[in-house]
């Protein structure tokens, strides 16, 4: 049963997570911009595996540097409008902040529109791929009983597919859109620069496969977590098709949710310890 969040909710919730990166990444006024983002400052060590031929096929892992036990593990798909001038680059802050957390991360690249192979159906192909990785390294470090999946924008779109679809040997307890585009067909009949990308991405495809491209045309996964800035002009916030497990509705804006400086992510970590604490 899907329940909704209302925003009169969030301060209280907030508060409870806010410690745990407020060191590294103090504390922001919501709406920050991209360029914020790119801005922040990425540490630790970060080890990258291979799951492909192309530049673009690998993944980045990183783990906290004072654990003493396994792991939980956020594996992370960032957005960028599914295009290349977008990369995990500008991911790099957050999963230092999951790893601040207690978390490792399994950060994702994949092909997208302008590379090789890129769209559909190569990019979810990718993440599949990444997952199946995941699963042949039997890290010690890493608990794979304890695995949520994370998307940002199209890469929240990406998540949610991929949730449903996970390699044997993975059962991932959520699945966490931040400000993802769950129904594709509707938001590619929109006016900005996200939206026509995603007219792009579905050109030509027939109808089966826009189906199976279009969160919204299959049920929810387990666990399913989606969270919205009521500020988001790039995904706006709606009430979604799709029947989450909870809906969660900040008075944010569209990168709110991928610094950690922010209230919006110190409600992401709130959620996500619910389900992998």
């Amino acid at each position: 049963m899907s329940r909704f969040t209302p925003l009169a909710r969030c301060a209280a919730v907030v508060a409870m997570a806010w410690s745990t990166v407020a060191a590294a990444y103090p504390e922001v006024e919501p709406g920050v911009s991209f360029d914020a983002v790119l801005a922040l400052a990425a540490e630790g060590q970060r080890s990258r595996f291979r799951y492909g031929d192309s530049p673009q096929q690998f993944v980045e892992l990183s783990v906290p540097g004072d654990a003493t036990s396994p792991s939980p593990v956020v594996v992370f798909l960032h957005g960028g409008c599914w295009l290349n001038q977008f990369d995990i680059g500008h991911s790099r802050a957050l999963a230092t902040a999951l790893n601040q957390a207690g978390y490792a991360v399994w950060n994702i690249e994949y092909r997208r529109l302008g590379d090789e192979g890129g769209g559909w159906p190569g990019s979810l192909q990718d993440v599949l791929a990444a997952l199946g990785l995941l699963v042949e390294q039997q890290r010690q470090d890493l608990d794979l009983n304890r695995v949520a999946l994370a998307g940002h924008s199209a890469g929240g779109h990406l998540a949610l597919l991929a949730a449903a679809r996970a390699p044997a040997g993975l059962a991932p307890r959520g699945v966490f859109g931040l400000a993802p585009i769950t129904d594709l067909a509707r938001y590619a009949e929109g006016e900005g620069s996200c939206n026509r990308a995603a007219a792009r991405r579905i050109a030509g495809l027939p109808a089966a496969e826009l189906a199976a491209a279009n969160p919204v045309m299959h049920p929810a996964p387990t666990g399913t977590v989606l969270l919205y800035g009521t500020q988001d002009r790039i995904a706006p916030f709606e009430v979604p098709y799709l029947e989450p497990e909870a809906l969660v509705a900040l008075p944010a804006g569209h990168f709110d949710w991928i610094h950690p400086g922010t209230p919006a992510f110190a409600r992401f970590l709130e959620e996500l310890g619910e389900v992998l604490k």
